[in-house]
């Protein structure tokens, strides 16, 4: 290693320092952007171009108007919020519709959005399932039971029977509501799924939760479903946010 002249080990800087002065919230948030801006541009190409065109018009267009009428002061500053609001609401919707394209079809997609949502939710994951990979999740919320089935509508009938006649024994008067994620006729795209579960009446408080999910852990597991490990997709991760100060 050749050695610099005129200068010291101790002048360089050292791996440990540039570290330490990187704020790591603000590199997981940069981390999260480029993930969520991957997904978009694998699922629409267009999607960018769109985002960062309609922030900028929004921004031209308050420039001129304040340009015209003498406002400039008050409607630039105005257009620059105004602009990046808009690149990242539509940034956020985009990251959504591409993140569920691409875990659509998977098994175990119906959990992970789940999971990701906010909330008092509980979820079992794969509670029954066949060699068709055909499965059903356990949710428990504000709402009751709500089984979610992943897979044809004929495996799913008795995949789902079955279940709710194992939750006959300790529900008493708890809903028990069943949503079916596919593209067959009775189904909904996975997509919507989030939407319909909010939408859910509420009929327990969140001891009444409690007490259900005890109740559930009680329960022996259930025998149908298939020997090995049943595929999962992964959390969703969350489009960002903009901070408002």
């Amino acid at each position: 290693m050749v050695k610099i002249p005129g200068r010291s080990r101790s002048q360089e800087p050292s791996k440990a320092g540039k570290t330490a002065g990187a704020d790591p919230e603000s590199m997981g948030r940069l981390k999260q952007i480029g993930m969520v801006a991957g997904f978009i541009r694998k699922q629409d190409p267009r999607a960018l171009p769109i985002i960062i065109g309609s922030g900028v018009a929004v921004l031209v267009v308050l420039v001129v108007v304040g340009l015209v009428t003498g406002l400039g002061g008050f409607l630039i500053p105005l257009g620059v919020l105004l602009g990046a609001m808009t690149s990242m609401l539509l940034f956020g919707r985009y990251g959504q519709s591409a993140q569920y394209a691409a875990i659509a079809g998977q098994p175990g997609a119906a959990a992970a959005v789940v999971q990701s949502m906010r909330g008092n939710w509980t979820v079992t994951p794969a509670v029954a399932a066949n060699r068709n990979m055909d499965i059903v999740h356990r949710v428990v919320g504000k709402p009751g039971i709500i089984l979610v089935g992943e897979g044809s509508r004929v495996g799913l009938a008795s995949l789902i029977g079955a279940e709710k006649k194992r939750m006959a024994r300790i529900k008493y008067a708890v809903t028990i509501s069943e949503i079916q994620i596919g593209t067959e006729s009775g189904q909904i795209p996975i997509k919507d799924l989030q939407r319909t579960l909010m939408k859910l009446p509420r009929t327990l408080k969140p001891a009444e939760v409690d007490d259900l999910n005890s109740r559930l852990k009680a329960l022996p597991p259930s025998l149908q479903a298939p020997k090995g490990p049943v595929p999962r997709v992964g959390r969703m991760p969350k489009p960002p946010r903009p901070r408002v100060r």
